[in-house]
């Protein structure tokens, strides 16, 4: 029995003793498990990586990782791609042969920017080209609303039609008032 003057600290049923110490096992465990696919820098300081890997990986898709570029995929496979394309372009290759060569290797789906050549160059083309048109529809349509279409002046309604017009308002403001 605890007494009423001390507040408590730490739960006194076993089923939260029980979590908490399950809680301290498996924390470790889950760090271990992080820790096995991170490989240490080769060198004392931050590792900076290849100027033409940066942009070959910048170019690529990961084919381990569908959503994400190779950049950011967290698997296995991505961080060997990158140490692959990371030795490459320490033996001297461009980005662009990189990219060929990966491109080879898993195909055209893993291009993060289509091609500028061929069938490709479309792409660049046709999304700007319809925002243009978009925009030349949505113009020429709000000027065809705001033009009247034939409706008469305020100068060529007569005292009567306008003395029927103020009447039919009345009539119509009347009938649109709520009564409780």
């Amino acid at each position: 029995m605890i007494p009423t003057g001390i507040p408590r600290t730490l739960p006194t049923r076993p089923i939260f003793a029980l979590l908490l110490a399950l809680a301290g096992v498996c924390a470790p465990a889950r760090a271990l498990a992080q820790s096995q696919n991170e490989r240490p820098p080769a060198t004392a300081g931050a590792h900076e990586r290849h100027p033409e890997a940066t942009k070959a990986i910048d170019l690529l898709k990961s084919p381990y990782c569908p959503a994400l570029m190779l950049e950011v995929c967290p698997s296995p496979g991505g961080a060997a791609l990158r140490d692959t394309i990371e030795m490459m372009a320490a033996e001297g290759e461009s980005a662009d042969s990189i990219v060929e060569q990966i491109i080879a290797r898993y195909g055209e789906e893993w291009r993060a920017l289509p091609s500028t050549r061929g069938e490709a160059l479309l792409a660049w083309v046709i999304p700007p080209l319809a925002l243009i048109l978009g925009v030349a529809l949505v113009v020429f349509v709000l000027r065809r609303i705001r033009k009247p279409r034939g409706a008469p002046s305020a100068s060529e309604v007569s005292d009567e039609e306008r003395a029927r017009l103020d009447a039919a308002l009345r009539e119509l403001e009347a009938e649109e008032e709520t009564k409780f």
